[in-house]
């Protein structure tokens, strides 16, 4: 067994990975840029390397660095964690070369899985069927164009050495293969520093359904079934699920069958995925494999029981799997969810900035794997996931009822978070249901998110609660200055009015009104940002913010603002007059910092609304702005290679 490994990553998957190691009696060494020497996975490991400034292009990819790094700490083997170097063979050659252990695949299966083009050849040859489409390298916008009308609209276009859902565009028509030629071939080119692309039929609604294989070096394969990996958005995971539901047994056991074929076709050794699309006829596509550990892997520890990184780690220094395919069981149910900062209200552009409050919900079932705590810094240089959600139960019914409560106890402040938009999905009753697609985001969410509406029920829930907050307040400022609660509130939600009476009794607040009284039980005080109560018996979590003189609660996706005022001064509001906030539409603002790769447009043109008017790269990702509206340019403040800024201004518009 290994004495000490090197961690070729960051965040996360870095501190997760050290977990392992020191339950294994393993040493660990965490490298880092400039811009995380105060990381969690920094302070978490026994050493750490400074490998470089904060670009990862010049640290995390530097090879050169990390083999460095194992020399100067006697590190005997390395495990790359996802993303960076996991999937770049040369990687494991150059360790080799230097005498260290890679706690993964060979560079044989990694080149062979890795560029997508070979991978579709190779499954095919080993009897997995694959999506339509050509599998030749394009190299400009025109013969993707006549590839695209020879496979059939829509398509895909995709990188040959993609991954993360980066280099992916749908097309369904000419000029939106040449725009998506244009974009997709940047990311690829920013993220794998390879640009070139392929073209495949696009399969609209599909199930995105993986399995999960291992191998080790004496020739045995088994899988540990699958993931539902359906609930995307732009390509990328938002949340996954094993097992997958409603998935007929024949289809579960064929696939399982189709990833073992294959990973024993490339003599896979180590833990990897194979990933397929599900058509509505039945009938799955390979869509690639990933030859390493995949950020949804807890779900298949949760139900399993097994422990994914140490298998790898056993399976590295030489030892058989533990268990046949027969010994494998699915134990429970569980569910993942990515929190990200980013800014569901805005088209979830990335967010930045420091973790003021970060406190996870703890609790049966519950897990939570993240690289940041409270005062970390979000930077704009990596990846913007704060951390995953991973909820598990004896069914699924009771890991969605989980997920709903354990994200509405999951307390963030300073970047905007994905918080709201997540606990709009795990209320959807489609995703109750366990109906999904890949289009599952874009049918269920059409113009966007905006915030998930509030019932009738839960309306008259939050009434009861912020009476039973201002009561408590009340509480607390009539032993101040030794006088009783007031008993007479009005509750206002916008022009409504909601005259309530509180009253206490015992732990209990008794909130009435004029349709209904309501039992409110919490321990809550004021000052504090989550609320727990339980209302006529019923258990809630609520997000509590002050806003102006009013309260926000938040939960389950949806959020309002409600005034609880005395009688005369909510009188006293409804005369007063209101405000109308400038209109600035005449500008355009950058909806997220990062670098403008481009403009299209100059001064004095005239643009029609939905063309495009500038490309601003952001976490590796382009975003493309288009117009809103027709009208004319009348000034440019910013340039292309410019670093700009959140809501800072590009253009003004006549």
């Amino acid at each position: 067994m290994f004495r000490k490994i090197l961690i070729a990553n960051r965040g996360e998957i870095a501190c997760r990975i050290v977990r392992t190691a020191r339950r294994m009696g393993i040493a660990t060494v965490a490298v880092c840029s400039d811009a995380d020497v105060d990381a969690l996975h920094a302070r978490m490991a026994d050493e750490t390397v400074r490998i470089g400034p904060a670009p990862s292009a010049d640290s995390y990819l530097r090879i050169d660095r990390i083999v460095e790094a194992c020399r100067s700490t006697g590190a005997d083997a390395v495990h790359p964690g996802y993303g960076f170097l996991s999937e770049n063979p040369a990687l494991p050659t150059a360790l080799e070369e230097a005498g260290i252990a890679f706690i993964g695949p060979d560079a044989r299966a990694i080149a062979a899985m890795g560029d997508k083009i070979e991978a579709k050849r190779l499954a095919a040859s080993a009897g997995v069927a694959t999506v339509p489409g050509r599998l030749d390298a394009i190299t400009d916008a025109e013969t993707a164009v006549r590839i695209a009308r020879e496979v059939g609209f829509p398509v895909m276009l995709k990188a040959a050495a993609g991954g993360g859902g980066k280099g992916m565009r749908i097309a369904r028509t000419d000029a939106e293969v040449r725009d998506g030629f244009r974009v997709a071939a940047a990311e690829a080119r920013a993220s794998f520093a390879d640009d070139r692309l392929f073209i495949e039929r696009h399969i609209d609604g599909p199930r995105h359904i993986e399995i999960q294989v291992l191998g080790d070096a004496f020739g045995t394969v088994a899988h540990l079934f699958e993931r539902e990996c359906s609930i995307q958005r732009r390509h990328q995971k938002v949340i996954e699920e094993a097992p997958a539901p409603n998935l007929p047994e024949a289809t579960r056991a064929a696939m399982g069958d189709a990833a073992v074929a294959l990973a024993r076709a490339v003599q896979y050794r180590s833990a990897g995925t194979v990933e397929f699309l599900l058509g509505r006829d039945g009938a799955f596509h390979f869509l690639e494999m990933n030859t390493r550990l995949q950020v949804e892997h807890p779900v298949t520890e949760a139900v399993t029981g097994l422990d994914l990184v140490e298998l790898m780690i056993r399976i590295a220094a030489g030892e058989r799997l533990p268990f046949a395919q027969d010994e494998i069981r699915i134990e429970r149910a569980a569910i993942e969810a990515r929190l990200y900062a980013e800014d569901p209200y805005r088209g979830f552009v990335p967010s930045i900035g420091r973790l003021t409050r970060y406190a996870p919900p703890t609790g049966e079932g519950i897990r939570v794997d993240t690289g940041v705590f409270e005062g970390a810094e979000i930077s704009p240089y990596y990846d913007p996931m704060i951390a995953k959600l991973i909820v598990a139960g004896p069914t699924r019914e009771a890991a969605v009822e989980r997920l709903g409560e354990a994200l509405d106890s999951f307390e963030i402040a300073g970047p905007a978070h994905n918080l709201p938009f997540l606990g709009a999905i795990a209320a959807n009753p489609r995703f109750r249901a366990g109906r999904m697609t890949t289009d599952f985001i874009a049918e269920e969410f059409p113009a966007g998110f905006s915030g998930r509406a509030i019932g009738a029920e839960d309306e008259s829930h939050a009434i009861a609660v912020a009476a039973a907050m201002r009561r408590i307040m009340a509480e607390h400022e009539g032993r101040i200055g030794n006088r009783a609660a007031p008993e007479a509130w009005t509750v206002c939600r916008g022009e409504a009015r909601h005259p309530v009476r509180t009253a206490r009794d015992g732990d209990m607040i008794i909130v009435t009104g004029a349709d209904s009284s309501r039992r409110v039980a919490t321990s809550w005080q004021q000052g504090q940002s989550l609320l727990a109560a339980c209302v006529d018996g019923v258990p809630h979590a609520y997000q509590v913010a002050r806003e102006g003189i009013g309260i926000r609660l938040s939960r389950a996706g949806w959020s309002l603002v409600l005034l609880v005022l005395s009688p005369r001064a909510a009188e006293l509001l409804a005369i007063m007059p209101d405000k109308t906030a400038a209109d600035p539409s005449h500008r355009v603002l950058s909806p997220i910092p990062g670098l403008l790769v481009s403009i299209a447009v100059a001064e004095g043109q005239e643009v029609k609304a939905g063309e495009e008017i500038a490309v601003i790269e952001a976490m590796k990702m382009e975003n493309m702005l288009r117009a809103e509206r027709d009208g004319t340019v009348v000034k440019i403040h910013a340039r292309p290679g410019d670093t700009i800024t959140a809501d800072q201004i590009i253009f003004e518009f006549a």
